[in-house]
C-alpha cells in the first residue's frame, strides 16, 4: 500500500512531474498541510497534528467529508509529521511519498529529511519530493531514474559511509568512501535513464534533481493536473 503525506510547508505546483495518487492511495495530511492537498484536489483521509494551524471553516469542510482527525497535544517528543509517518507505517504501507516538507523553517527541512533514516522505514520506499527535487535514503542499493544530464548529489548522513558503488553516473564511486561533513559527492551527473548507487556501510542521502520540470498552469495560475481522479503531472514529461 502507498501512503501520501502531505506537510504544512511551502509546495511547487505541481508537487513532482509525473507524480500520480491515485484512489486507492493513503493521504495522510499533516495539520494545515489539508489545505495543501485540496489544492491538489486531493482528498484527505486523515488529518494528523496539534491542529495549531487548522481553520475552523477548513475543519469543518473536511469532517463533512469524512475525513478523520488524530489530535495531539503541541507538547510532544514527535513533530507532526513524525507521527504521520509512523501512523502510516502502522497502517502497512510500503511505500511513502512526502509531500511540502521540504522548504520554509530550515530546522523542518532538516528534520523531515532526517525522518527517512527512523529504523522503522528500512525495506519502505520511502522519498520526499518537492518541484525537480527528489530526495531518498540509499541504506544498501537503490535505483534512480531520471533523465541523462540529472543532477544526483550523494551525502553521507551517518558518519562516513564506505564501499560506495555507482553505475550510470558522470563521476563513478568503486568501494569508495564518502567523508561525513565533506562535499565530495554534491552534483554527479546522470548519464543513462537509470543509475545505481550502493553502500558497504552506512546511510547515504541521495538528492534527484530532474532538468526537465515545466508545471502545467491553468489560465488563473493553478495547476490543473485533477484528472480522472487521479492527481497528474505534464504528461509529456
Amino acid at each position: 500500500m502507498r501512503a501520501v503525506i502531505v506537510a504544512n510547508g511551502p509546495m511547487p505546483k505541481p508537487p513532482f512531474p509525473r507524480l500520480v495518487v491515485g484512489e486507492k492511495d493513503l493521504v495522510v495530511c499533516v495539520d494545515g498541510g489539508a489545505k495543501n492537498a485540496l489544492a491538489l484536489g486531493l482528498k484527505p483521509r486523515l488529518v494528523m497534528g496539534d491542529m495549531d494551524s487548522m481553520e475552523a471553516v477548513l475543519r469543518e469542510h473536511l469532517q463533512e467529508e469524512g475525513c478523520e482527525f488524530s489530535e495531539h497535544p503541541s507538547r510532544k517528543d514527535e513533530t507532526d509529521s513524525e507521527l504521520a509517518v509512523r501512523y502510516v507505517l502502522s497502517q502497512g504501507a510500503s511505500e511513502l511519498i512526502l509531500l511540502a516538507a521540504l522548504g520554509g523553517r530550515i530546522d523542518h527541512t532538516l528534520a523531515n529529511v532526517m525522518l527517512l533514516a527512523i529504523p522503522e522505514l528500512e525495506g519502505v520506499k520511502a522519498r520526499l519530493l518537492d518541484g525537480n527535487q527528489e530526495v531518498l535514503l540509499c541504506r544498501g542499493e537503490i535505483q534512480i531514474e531520471g533523465q541523462p544530464g540529472d543532477t544526483v548529489s550523494l551525502l553521507p548522513l551517518s558518519g562516513d559511509v564506505t564501499g560506495v558503488c555507482t553505475k550510470g553516473l558522470e563521476y563513478p564511486l568503486r568501494h569508495g568512501t564518502l567523508k561525513f561533513g565533506a562535499a565530495r559527492g554534491v552534483s554527479n551527473v546522470l548519464i543513462a535513464p537509470q543509475a545505481r548507487v550502493c553502500v558497504g556501510s552506512g546511510l547515504l542521502l541521495v538528492v534527484h534533481l530532474h532538468q526537465q520540470y515545466h508545471p502545467a498552469e491553468d489560465s488563473d495560475g493553478g495547476w490543473s493536473g485533477r484528472h480522472n481522479g487521479e492527481l497528474r503531472g505534464d504528461p509529456a514529461l
